[in-house]
């Protein structure tokens, strides 16, 4: 009879679901609901804000289609593992009720909030304490609650990040990690306890932070009305959670200083570990505590996020390529464009304001062309090597403040199918790209089974990870990827002296 390990992963447009064969290490089902994308509530510009409820349904179709698939039972479950979406706010009172709808990652309600705060509290309290600038993330969201929403605040008993939410619902227990307070900019980084001096500013009561529990440990456990609902046994452990972006450096096995994990998607991500407390004093990347930092043990990720990533490449898709084209036929017309794409460059920062260039918006560009000789194939290659460039800007922050970058560790999906992609970032980082089949619901399953002891630890837990291919720096067109690099570098100073 095969045993499994349940992981769920809470985005903001689905929420996923995974069974793991506890044996084999072997993704045995998985599915998302919606299969279209889940609605985010925007009552005013700028807002974003989900219902938590919706999550819990999402949850449970998932579940029950992957129940179905494997003709699995509640028995059959080791122990359950959550990744989430990172920052949210979720407020409940002393029933467990939710009090209004989640206010969400992508919300920017809260920034004034956090920049009043960072100006006030100093900047030296703020960065040398919570790692960054509160700015607008969630205790910031939960003062624009108080100043705005007083009746449901003086109701809040706790406040909790959508994973919380989810393992709440799972066994009617509040509680949090310190990963989480971190992301949330409520862990004090240098006292190794939840940040009092900026509650005591927001005017909050610590009684608000739910009991914290070890990451990898079993939190609570599923409880008779959650278990009668999802088909669940009472009593099995629920034994991991982490936000999306550190869940997935989990999921690629990256929890060791010097490690990256890189995604590029829509937006990209680059998240590197750092093996003790820094920050970057212009707040360009952020930086949180991993799923396995401890009070003795630090262990930090340093997150960058670039906004203008798969977005600008399927803008070009849509608006350059010729019609019809598919990514991969993108990818063999620009094959015979030499490395700098003879002289074009774009900048690849056209999705709002970039972190990584201190919250300016300076818009994309593409610059160099010679109608005599650049074609449609300029501008495409162009573009992939605008957005590596644009990594390897942000990861040259991370490596001021300490991180020595040798392997960047990815799943094999969205920009990382692109050979030319893959082979730039390489190039210019000197660092060997790992290729890796797997998820966040995946990794959030073998979470649950450190948590729970059923691996003694992640090297067991991911022993099955399957490397997909293995990009190594072509030394000898080195000087050709920093060369380019280095014009469009010249190229970004340009476009940012006039913001």
């Amino acid at each position: 009879m095969a045993r499994y390990l349940l992981g769920f992963d809470v985005g903001s447009s689905s929420v996923k679901a995974s069974l793991i064969d506890a044996e084999t290490g072997v993704c045995a089902a998985s599915a998302f609901y919606p299969e279209t994308e889940a609605p985010i509530l925007a009552v005013k510009a700028g807002w974003a804000e989900q219902e938590p409820q919706m999550w819990w349904e999402n949850a449970k179709l998932s579940l029950k289609k992957i129940m179905a698939e494997t003709n699995a039972s509640g028995d059959d479950i080791l122990a359950i593992g959550i990744s989430y979406q990172m920052h949210g706010l979720v407020c409940v009172d002393k029933n467990r009720q939710v009090l209004r709808p989640s206010i969400i990652w992508c919300d920017s309600r809260a920034v004034p909030y956090g920049e009043k705060a960072f100006e006030e509290l100093g900047s030296d309290m703020c960065l040398s304490h919570l790692l960054n600038s509160p700015g607008n993330f969630t205790a910031s969201k939960l003062a624009w609650v108080k100043e705005n929403e007083p009746e449901i605040f003086d109701r809040i008993d706790k406040i909790m990040l959508p994973g919380d939410y989810l393992a709440m619902r799972l066994s009617n227990v509040a509680n949090t990690t310190i990963s989480g307070l971190s992301e949330g900019m409520m862990w004090d980084f240098k006292e190794k306890r939840p940040a009092k001096f900026l509650f005591d500013y927001f005017g909050f009561s610590e009684d608000m932070i739910a009991d914290i529990v070890p990451t990898f440990s079993q939190q609570s456990v599923v409880c008779a009305e959650a278990a009668a609902e999802l088909g669940l046994k009472e009593g099995t452990p629920i034994s991991y959670r982490g936000g999306d972006q550190p869940n997935n450096a989990l999921s690629l096995n990256v929890l060791n200083p010097g490690e990256i994990a890189a995604t590029a998607g829509t937006s990209g991500v680059v998240y590197g570990v750092l093996g003790e407390a820094n920050y970057d004093p212009k707040s360009r990347v952020n930086t949180f505590a991993h799923v396995n930092y401890t009070t003795e043990l630090d262990r930090l990720g340093v997150l960058l996020c670039i906004n203008g990533t798969g977005i600008l490449n399927a803008w070009v898709r849509r608006n350059v390529a010729p019609e019809g084209i598919s990514y991969a036929d993108m990818n063999v017309m620009m094959e015979n464009v030499p490395i700098g794409s003879d002289g074009v460059t774009i900048i690849p920062f056209g999705n709002g304001a970039e972190r990584v260039l201190e919250n300016r918006e300076i818009g994309c560009s593409i610059n160099g062309i010679n109608f005599n000789k650049h074609s449609k194939a300029h501008i495409m290659r162009a573009a992939q090597e605008g957005i590596v460039f644009s990594f390897c800007y942000g990861m040259e922050i991370m490596q001021q403040m300490g991180m020595d970058i040798k392997k960047i560790h990815a799943g094999k999906a969205n920009m990382f199918l692109s050979d030319i992609f893959r082979n730039t970032l390489a190039g210019v980082s000197g660092a060997t790209i790992e290729l890796y089949e797997t998820d966040g619901s995946v990794g959030a399953a073998k979470g649950a089974g450190i948590g729970c002891g059923l691996y003694k630890n992640s090297d067991e837990a991911f022993a099955t990870l399957k490397k997909l291919a293995v990009i190594e720096p072509d030394e000898q067109k080195r000087n050709e990827y920093l060369s380019a690099y280095a014009a469009w570098k010249e190229m970004l100073e340009k476009a940012t002296l006039h913001i």
